[in-house]
């Protein structure tokens, strides 16, 4: 632990209503030096079908942020002093050209890899998370561990558009930078447009659950705390793991922007 990184502003001493609003009441920075983790946001959603105004996902989880405090009341890990944390900003994008806007996310995520830091970032629409993936592995593919009610697997929306906010992870399977073995999905639910919708991300190697389900067994008991699922899939033991953790996970009723409710 060092006492030399950054902390948030202390609640007790700023009220959260006051000051700059950034990630976690953590400082501003210009860049990701020194940084362990770098805090950004991806302010787009230029793959949205349905509902726009996930653009302004960044600006409002910073001021939702505010209600952190620095230490976990359970395991009372304080996480700042585990970890260099600040805010870097947000990303340069293009609100009316999709190409464009997808080559300058993933620019701009590449920027914080080369420094050395993990980028955590908060967009956006699902769309954004194709070129994140792009930037941090192009050495080599990742694993997911993905909370959502819809896969993003389908491939192609309005006849033969393939970039859209439902199909980024085929996209990223396609392209070598998803391990399908090394995919959990979990909290899928909702109507779909066809029986067999989630075939192909399965038939990849997806780990695959419905909402249903882990609301009946919980997550431990589903994902890795036995010894037999240990046994039959090793492979999601490995440590690169990208987590993707959209609203509608976990639900989304008092989302009142989001794209696409599911009670």
């Amino acid at each position: 632990m060092s006492s030399n990184f950054f902390q948030p502003v202390d609640a007790s001493a700023v009220p959260r209503f006051a000051g700059l609003s950034t990630f976690m009441r953590l400082p501003a920075v210009a860049s990701a030096e020194g940084l362990d983790i770098a805090m950004v946001g991806i302010p787009w959603d230029g793959g949205t079908t349905n509902r726009a105004g996930a653009r302004h996902g960044p600006r409002e989880i910073r001021n939702q942020s505010s209600l952190m405090r620095r230490a976990h009341h359970v395991s009372g890990i304080e996480p700042f002093s585990i970890a260099n944390v600040a805010d870097v900003g947000d990303l340069s994008v293009n609100p009316i050209n999709l190409m464009d806007g997808l080559k300058r996310i993933e620019d701009g995520i590449s920027a914080i890899v080369a420094a050395g830091a993990i980028p955590l970032s908060a967009g956006g629409d699902h769309l954004t998370t194709l070129p994140v993936l792009r930037a941090v592995a192009k050495d080599r593919p990742v694993g997911m561990i993905h909370f959502d009610a819809h896969s993003d697997t389908n491939d192609r929306y309005f006849g033969d558009n393939p970039y859209t906010h439902g199909t980024p992870f085929r996209r990223a399977i396609e392209e070598g930078l998803l391990d399908p073995r090394r995919v959990v999905q979990i909290g899928i639910r909702g109507s779909i447009y066809e029986p067999g919708e989630h075939d192909w991300a399965v038939a990849q190697g997806y780990s695959h659950h419905l909402h249903g389900g882990v609301r009946q067994a919980g997550c431990c008991q589903r994902h890795g705390r036995s010894a037999r699922h240990r046994r039959n899939r090793p492979d999601l033991c490995d440590l690169r793991h990208r987590l993707h953790r959209p609203v509608d996970g976990a639900g989304n009723r008092n989302a009142r922007a989001w794209r696409l409710h599911h009670p």
